[in-house]
């Protein structure tokens, strides 16, 4: 069975459903609706055991996700183009340190004063920096893939981004196949009951 969802409201979903415990979050175009949508769930009380951060910067936001997985939280962050790039140096950090943080990347062009365009010049910018870079063609993939990325952080001790094209997914509505993600739930029960530092 399909239900048109958004791209992002099924990443944050999808991501709710693998038990993140910190989710440090600043809002930029278009990767906002993804941690408005898990910031509700906290809210709200369904997505128990979560702290969400609202942090004063993307690199906040990532030194933050660093210091809380170095505590041992599952921990969950998003960007987009610019704020991808003031992250930077946390960027190499957060690899060297061998911290499995897992990272959405809402790809748009990098450009001057402002770009909305949809490119991954913005992941393409950071390819040696030590991120798995998994790249979704549709949000079923990016839904898939999303899972993949904990387990694959989780089990390697690398951070890993999940790419999906800025407005083209993010804002799109498209029919994601639940069956998909019931076959997707006995994977997650398996890497949530993992130890986080293995």
């Amino acid at each position: 069975m399909r239900e048109q969802v958004e791209g992002s409201r099924a990443i944050a979903e999808t991501v709710a459903r693998c038990r993140i415990q910190v989710v440090p979050a600043y809002p930029i175009t278009p990767q906002t609706h993804i941690v408005e949508a898990l910031g509700a769930m906290v809210k709200d009380g369904s997505l128990r055991g979560c702290e969400f951060l609202t942090v004063e910067s993307e690199f906040a936001a990532m030194s933050a996700a660093i210091g809380a997985s170095a505590a041992g939280a599952r921990c969950y962050t998003a960007t987009a183009s610019q704020g991808l790039l003031y992250m930077a140096e946390a960027l190499f950090n957060a690899s060297g340190l061998e911290m499995p943080i897992v990272m959405t990347v809402a790809n748009r062009a990098i450009g001057a004063p402002i770009n909305i365009w949809n490119d991954q010049s913005d992941a393409m910018s950071q390819r040696d920096c030590g991120w798995i870079q998994l790249y979704a063609e549709s949000n079923q993939a990016a839904v898939d893939l999303h899972v993949l990325a904990f387990a694959l952080a989780e089990q390697l001790s690398v951070p890993a981004m999940v790419c999906v094209d800025g407005f083209v997914l993010t804002h799109a509505f498209e029919p994601i196949e639940l069956d998909q993600r019931k076959r997707c739930q006995r994977r997650l029960e398996q890497i949530v009951a993992l130890p986080r530092c293995g």
